[in-house]
């Protein structure tokens, strides 16, 4: 009889201990759930961020044109060395990494008149955030899709 009693409680504390592994597994797939749409967020504001700078640097590279043509750069590498000048300016330290691909090849949205007038992310992924655009970024409004968001200089006038 003790015998019995041994292996049934042995049997209820085996079902207990799975129940807690269940219950921890169930527990840590949410907690990642949770940290991966976080960091999506995150890498979202860092798009922005990055989107930013290369507009800005776009358009002083183009409001500083040396003459009464304005120019958009050849080339994002231009934004880093502009030799235009007989002391070369810096619009950008260097060529931003794309917190999706992970790389620094970005699109590019050529000017009508030649030269790059904006920048996009190549990556496919859906927009996290779709709406509640600040400013310039207002035209991002329900785009499904992070390339989407093209971050363009536009001249003002």
């Amino acid at each position: 009889m003790v015998n019995a009693c041994k292996n049934r409680s042995a049997g209820f504390t085996y079902l207990g201990l799975l129940l807690a592994i269940v219950l921890i597994g169930v527990a840590l797939a949410g907690a990642a759930t949770l940290w991966s749409a976080e960091r999506k967020r995150e890498r979202e504001r860092e798009l922005l961020h990055i989107g930013h700078k290369f507009r800005e640097a776009i358009g002083q590279y183009y409001n500083r044109t040396p003459g009464a043509v304005k120019q958009y750069p050849p080339t994002l590498e231009a934004l880093l060395r502009d030799e235009r000048f007989p002391v070369p300016r810096r619009y950008l330290r260097q060529i931003y990494v794309d917190p999706f691909t992970g790389t620094q090849n970005w699109g590019t949205v050529e000017a009508p008149s030649g030269g790059i007038m904006g920048v996009h992310s190549l990556t496919a992924e859906p927009a996290f955030k779709t709406a509640n655009f600040r400013g310039k970024d207002q035209h991002f409004e329900g785009k499904a899709l992070l390339g989407d968001w093209i971050f363009v200089y536009l001249p003002d006038g």
